[in-house]
């Protein structure tokens, strides 16, 4: 069945907005922005879940080797199906590279297949992947083309895939997957034991204060984005940035307890972000 530009992005908007976000995504896009980003979105979401959903288990790679081929089709001016069509329309308007949809694909790929990390320098490797491009696909999407601001945003995406790894620490547990440095782990004398029976030692808390004080720090080389960015953008990105501080502010509040209770956002708490963000003070 062959779909219109039109019915493509609409589809592609309605399975955005069906999945769980911390915030919205698109709310605070102009609205002739909003079918890229909602097409982008899509076509990583539900990579994403062919890695994670239980659904897919038994067939993650197959599922992702045909996203693959249906994303190069879409390069190809071949796409099927409304996501890649809608994905297709949005490479060529904006002028997309490969590269940056090869980058997730091979996170996701690498989730499927790797669940303990030795170093520091591993996970940033995996935030390169599967973080740092979608900062770059955003840029794309807002005409943001100065090179300079590209370190910046990989700093607040790496930042935010961090802050959500040690949010989630017991969801990616009850997944078999650990995203802490094992090198870290050992320093401070936590095991995967703490994990399994959701221990909160000493030693937890400061493992726990030592990944938080290394996130806020790329948080912090990446703060100057959200002044440099154009008009258009610098709303949503203030709003990102105070949002993944305030998730490692959660964790902190808790006292490093991610097992028992997930540190998220309220109702309450994204209105006063929404608000910071709009009283942001002048650089």
């Amino acid at each position: 069945m062959t779909v219109s530009v039109e019915e493509a992005f609409a589809h592609c908007e309605a399975r955005v907005k069906a999945h769980y976000e911390n915030f919205p995504v698109g709310l605070f896009v102009p609205r002739k922005k909003r079918p890229y980003v909602y097409a982008l979105y899509a076509f990583a979401r539900i990579a994403d879940d062919f890695a994670d959903a239980p659904i897919y288990e038994g067939v993650r790679q197959e599922k992702l080797d045909l996203w693959e081929a249906l994303r190069d089709a879409a390069y190809r001016g071949e796409a099927e199906g409304p996501v890649f069509v809608a994905l297709g329309e949005t490479v060529r308007r904006l002028d997309i590279p490969k590269e940056l949809l090869l980058d997730l694909l091979s996170a996701f790929r690498q989730d499927t297949v790797k669940n303990r990390y030795e170093t520091w320098d591993e996970v940033l490797d995996y935030c390169r992947r599967s973080a740092n491009p979608v900062g770059r696909l955003v840029l794309l999407v807002f005409e943001q083309e100065d090179p300079e601001l590209l370190p910046l945003s990989d700093a607040i995406c790496t930042g935010l895939q961090l802050a959500n790894h040690w949010q989630d620490a017991a969801v990616d547990y009850a997944r078999d997957r650990i995203y802490v440095p094992e090198e870290l782990m050992r320093r401070h004398g936590v095991g995967t034991w703490d994990f399994s029976t959701g221990r909160v030692t000493d030693g937890f808390r400061g493992l726990m204060a030592e990944l938080i004080a290394r996130t806020r720090e790329l948080f912090e080389q990446g703060r100057p984005l959200c002044d440099r960015v154009g008009k258009e953008l610098r709303f949503e990105m203030r709003l990102t940035w105070l949002g993944g501080m305030s998730i490692l502010d959660r964790i902190e509040a808790v006292g490093a307890d991610v097992f028992h209770r997930r540190p998220s956002h309220s109702t309450l708490d994204k209105a006063r972000l929404a608000w910071r963000a709009w009283r942001w003070p002048a650089p």
